[in-house]
């Protein structure tokens, strides 16, 4: 049992921490009233970021504190949105969003994955027809073990994992999100991950 702070309560955040906790852990998911980040940050031994990329490197950067020495789990892409609400480009070109967190919490680390899928696949990976994939990248290999596990937890065989190497791997997963909003006008709204075929 591992104590899990959840920032952010919409469709991503609430689905991680309902399956977390099922599997055993301890969960806190802190929605936006003043300060439940913070409470919720400073007490867990993994954070897992699911707030909404695009704002998520100043309000994580405000817990530098709180974040010392935690796991950050990343699984936001910093998109702008399209006119349909659709992901259009990314924020950080040239770079990720979890290289920003890393640079701005240095002394938190910071491990990108499950940003290759919708959602319902982060917690339910079995449930596609073809085996999917998902990624890890981070500087610290103790703390992406750590994830492993998690991920492990969440219905993830071992086999589907695929460590990357460091933080500036997750520039790939992250341009990932490009597909996303082609992929949704094509076949609807239908859960799908990336997948490297062997």
């Amino acid at each position: 049992m591992t104590k899990i702070a959840v920032l952010g309560n919409g469709r991503v955040g609430g689905n991680l921490a309902a399956a977390l906790a099922r599997a055993g852990h301890e969960v806190t998911v802190a929605d936006r009233t003043p300060g439940a980040a913070a409470d919720a940050a400073r007490t867990a031994r993994i954070v897992v970021n699911a707030t909404p990329g695009a704002g998520s490197l100043d309000r994580l950067a405000a817990l530098r504190e709180e974040l010392r020495d935690k796991i950050l789990v990343d699984v936001s892409n910093a998109t702008t949105d399209g006119p349909d609400g659709l992901p259009a480009d990314l924020i950080y070109p040239g770079s990720s969003l979890a290289e920003q967190l890393q640079k701005a919490l240095p002394e938190t680390r910071v491990v990108k994955t499950l940003n290759t899928m919708l959602f319902p696949v982060m917690t339910s990976p079995d449930t596609l027809a073809q085996t999917p994939t998902v990624f890890l990248s981070g500087e610290d290999a103790q703390a992406k073990r750590s994830v492993g596990e998690l991920l492990t937890d969440l219905g993830w065989q071992k086999e589907w994992i695929t460590d990357l190497g460091g933080i500036q791997t997750a520039r790939a997963t992250e341009a990932a999100i490009l597909f996303v909003p082609h992929v949704i006008r094509s076949i609807g709204f239908a859960p799908f991950a990336i997948s490297i075929a062997r």
